[in-house]
This record gives structure tokens, C-alpha cells and sequence, in this order.
């Protein structure tokens, strides 16, 4: 298949809102490319899927900034783009980077205006084309004629979904049903609902378990005995950081077992035991500067919540208190602080604590449930502090896939020390279609200019956002932002003047 044909494609599933749509052109390249190497049929299904199956090549935008002359016509085939950023991947050692720019630039080359534009977004996690996994897996479940259930545990179990792509439409259900959790392969991690509050997580009718809810970075830690690289740590997006934190390898490498999936948090804690805040523990984990170095300095602390698999057995479809009990017996000095009620007291006493020790919140899970990888359900619900603030929108940005033709990421801004607006974040989450069409006509009437897709308004417009954290920020004029913003309502019974300001915030 051409590079063009999956671009083309990738084109007409960002310009349309409609998911059947959507789910009937992702079917038909997957079907127009069945016939062809399984290799090609797993590219493709990543490239749909706005994926690597390199997952980095070692290109950032800096290497991105300065494109060669497009080529006048399509040339490139998938399987060609596939081998060059393997190449690229590969490329390492003295003299590597000039030597992958050379490639970059040679590969680029011959890609045509539009393949350029999205081999870029590609390479850089930012391809905006509105195929998730709710269109995605529906549309290779249709080209393989397979249950759509399979694909989505296959996937969820594989981590990513050319694999499984390849395996639906080279072998059908029977080799879908052989996809297993492989300990060294991360698999998807289980997501949490959430809730406003404990008492409406924990009703009195059950008991359930609250985990302690830490705000670090979710690792899922493997090991393997038997491997050249015994332990191997992913984040939640499925990104390797073995060798950034070589003090969760050393405690996950003192474990008594062969083999084994787990579950789990790192996060800095200061002198005092308190958690640091969000950045402090991002920027160990995203550092690759004498990992050593900073484990000494700014050391992470290791906590587990959960058991994947142990010494050949898989565990995710046991209850959860099984794998509860699994884990502590295999990691009692590193397991998450937990309590089981069915009090709502006790459970916002729990909350009330662990909010008092600067922790996010807590966790509300079904004792029963499995490990639903890759799902957001009831088995899990996440209860945090809800804090808000009054802010003014100061800026649009044009949406795309779905919401392309609505004004939709607002810019939001706080007041400052001299009173006029200083920008604290963006967000697009909360907004319904009726309020994206109401926000769509009533920023274009505050327009005062445009800047590529952003649409820049007069400060008028009073939002009411909720938020997780502030955080330190160099981005931002102000020094600070929003973590997790969403909107609850635009608020017109508020005059601009009485916008919560930067420093409140801070």
C-alpha cells in the first residue's frame, strides 16, 4: 500500500464527525490491505491509529522545523516509511544525529506537501484525525469479520492495535484468542471513573476498598528473570523509562518471584514525607540526564496497587481481592495504604487524611472485580478534592476530527497584579455539542484577530472551570497554570472584574 493511500484516508476521517462514517473508511483500508505482508497490515493499523509501531525514533520538533522541498508526486509505500524510521530508531553513537538528520531529510524528501504534513504529526504524537480506539477497533472487528469483543480484549491485552490487526485479518477469532498478556509487552492500564465526592462512591450497601491516590507517574513495572533485561517499567502510555529510574528496577529486581506484571505509582516525596508536587516527579521520570545521579538526589518511592500476572499465571481476570492478596504476599513493604468499609464515614475519614497529607485522594474499588486493562468502569472510581476558579476566555482555538468547524480549546486567563487578564492554561474538556455551538457563535462575535487556528477575543466572556492542581509554569506569563481543566458553565451574572486572580491561584 502507498504512504498516500493511508494518508488520504487518515484526511477524510478528520473531516468527518460522523463515527459510522469514520469506522466504514478505517474498515475499507484495512480490507484494501489485507492481502498484503502481515507486516504491512500491522503499520497500517497503526498509522490509522495515529501511532508509531516503533513507538520513538529519536526525532523531536526541533528536527521538524526546517522541512525539505516536498516531492511533486506520491512514491513512498508504507513499508518503505516502516523500515526508514526503523533505521532511524537504530541510529545511535557518535555522529548519530547528523546521520539521522541526513535520513530524516532524505525520507521527507520524497513525500509529497500532504505526506510531509502528516508524517510530521506522526513523528510527533500529534496527528489529530479522530480515530480512537471507538471507531479503530469496530473497523478492523468489521474487516477481519471477527466479534468486536475479541478485538477489544485482544488490543487491550496487546497494548497497541497494529498487532492485533495483524493477527485479526491474518488468522481471524482463532488467532485473536491466543493474544495473552506477555510479561516484557505492556499491556493497557485499568482507568478510573470518577465521582464528586466519597458519599456518592460509598453508599453503606457493600464494602468496598479505598486506595491511597497518589499524584505521580503510573508505572507498570515487568520482570522477568529469564530476560536479557530482567526488569522493564512503561508508563501509562506505554513509553519505556527503564533505565530513568534505576531504583524502581533495584526494587522490583528484590522481588522473590520469576516472573511477574505489576501495577503501580512512583512518586518524590520531601524530608517530610510529603508528596512534591506533580513537576517535581514528571521531571524524573521524563529526564534522561545521569539517571544515577537523580535517583540519588531526587529518589522516587515505589508503590504497588495491583498484580498482573505471577510466575506464569495471569491474574487479571481474578477478583481483585485475589490479586490483593497475591501482591501482599509478594510486596508487603510496597503496597499502596488501603482500607476496606463499607461505612461512608470511615471512608471520608480515610479521604479527610489523606487529602490533609497532600496526597491527590483516594481510589473507591470493587473487591471483586477484574483487571479490566484498558477500560473505565465502575471497578474503579477516583474521588478528589474539586477545586474552581472564575476565569476569562481570552482566545479560541478552531477544533478538529469530530468538533472540526466549532470553536472549541478556550484559553483561559486569570487576573493580574495590575488587573488586566493573564493566561493560565487552555482546556476543551466538558463542553457538550450544543455548548460548542453556543461557544463557536458567541466567540466569533468577541473576534478581534486570528493567528493561524487560534481565534483571539476581547476579554468578556466569564467561565467557571474546575481544576486539579496549580502547578509552576514558564509558559505562562502569570508563572503558574491549570492542571486538568474542564468547564462546568460559562457564568454571565459575573462582570470580568471579579475573576479569581493569578495570585490566588498561586
Amino acid at each position: 500500500m502507498h504512504l498516500a493511500e493511508v494518508t488520504s484516508t487518515s484526511a477524510a476521517v478528520a473531516a468527518t464527525r460522523s463515527r459510522t462514517v469514520k469506522t466504514t473508511l478505517l474498515a475499507q483500508a484495512l480490507t484494501d490491505v489485507s492481502g498484503g505482508e502481515p507486516r504491512e497490515v500491522e503499520v497500517v493499523a497503526d498509522y490509522l491509529a495515529g501511532t508509531l509501531p516503533q513507538r520513538t525514533v529519536g526525532v523531536g520538533w526541533r528536527s521538524l522545523r526546517d522541512l525539505p522541498d516536498p516531492a511533486a508526486d506520491p512514491s513512498l509505500s508504507v513499508l518503505e516509511v516502516d523500515a526508514a524510521l526503523s533505521d532511524l530508531k537504530q541510529l545511535a553513537g557518535a555522529g548519530s544525529a547528523a546521520t539521522r538528520s541526513a535520513a530524516l531529510r532524505d525520507l521527507l524528501g520524497r513525500a509529497t506537501a500532504q505526506e510531509q504534513q502528516w508524517l510530521v504529526g506522526l513523528l510527533t504524537g500529534e496527528l489529530r484525525q479522530g480515530a480512537g480506539d471507538g471507531v479503530l477497533l469496530p473497523a478492523i472487528a468489521r474487516a477481519a469479520d471477527v466479534p468486536e469483543p475479541l478485538v477489544r480484549r485482544a488490543v487491550m491485552l496487546a497494548g497497541f492495535p497494529g498487532p492485533v490487526a495483524r493477527a485479526a485479518l491474518t488468522g481471524g477469532s482463532a488467532a485473536l484468542e491466543e493474544v495473552r498478556l506477555e510479561v516484557g509487552r505492556p499491556l493497557r492500564p485499568m482507568l478510573a471513573g470518577s465521582e464528586p465526592d466519597v458519599t456518592a462512591a460509598v453508599t453503606g450497601e457493600r464494602e468496598v476498598a479505598l486506595d491511597l491516590k497518589l499524584d505521580g507517574i503510573r508505572v507498570q513495572a515487568h520482570l522477568d528473570r529469564d530476560a536479557e533485561q530482567p526488569v522493564r517499567l512503561f508508563t501509562r502510555s506505554l513509553e519505556e523509562i527503564t533505565d530513568r529510574l534505576p531504583e524502581v528496577v533495584e526494587a522490583v529486581g528484590a522481588l522473590p518471584a520469576g516472573s511477574a506484571v505489576l501495577d503501580g505509582e512512583v512518586i518524590v516525596l520531601g524530608p517530610d514525607g510529603r508528596p512534591e508536587p506533580f513537576q517535581v516527579t514528571g521531571a524524573r521520570t521524563a529526564s534522561r540526564t545521569d539517571p544515577a545521579e537523580l535517583a540519588r538526589t531526587t529518589p522516587v518511592t515505589t508503590y504497588l496497587f495491583d498484580l498482573l500476572h505471577l510466575d506464569g499465571r495471569d491474574l487479571v481476570d481474578e477478583p481483585a481481592t485475589e490479586r490483593w492478596a497475591a501482591l501482599g504476599d509478594l510486596a508487603p513493604g510496597l503496597v499502596v495504604e488501603r482500607v476496606s468499609t463499607d461505612d461512608p464515614a470511615v471512608a471520608q475519614e480515610f479521604f479527610d487524611r489523606v487529602v490533609d497529607q497532600g496526597h491527590e485522594g483516594v481510589v473507591v474499588k470493587d473487591p471483586q472485580a477484574p483487571y479490566a486493562a484498558g477500560r473505565r468502569g465502575a471497578g474503579w472510581v477516583k474521588v478528589k478534592p474539586r477545586r474552581t476558579a472564575d476565569l476569562v476566555v481570552v482566545a479560541v482555538e478552531w477544533g478538529s476530527g469530530r468538533r472540526q468547524g466549532w470553536l472549541s480549546n478556550i484559553h483561559l486567563a486569570a487576573r493580574g497584579a495590575d488587573g488586566e487578564p493573564v493566561m493560565v492554561g487552555k482546556t476543551f474538556k466538558g463542553m457538550t455539542d450544543e455548548l460548542l455551538a453556543w461557544q463557536t457563535e458567541r466567540f466569533l462575535g468577541l473576534e478581534t484577530a486570528r493567528e493561524g487556528h487560534v481565534v483571539h477575543v476581547r476579554p468578556e466572556q466569564v467561565v467557571e472551570v474546575a481544576y486539579d492542581a496549580v502547578q509552576t509554569s514558564r509558559r505562562y506569563a502569570g508563572g503558574v497554570a491549570l492542571r486538568f481543566a474542564r468547564v462546568l458553565r460559562y457564568r454571565d451574572d459575573k462582570p470580568v472584574e471579579e475573576i479569581d486572580t493569578v495570585e490566588a491561584l498561586r
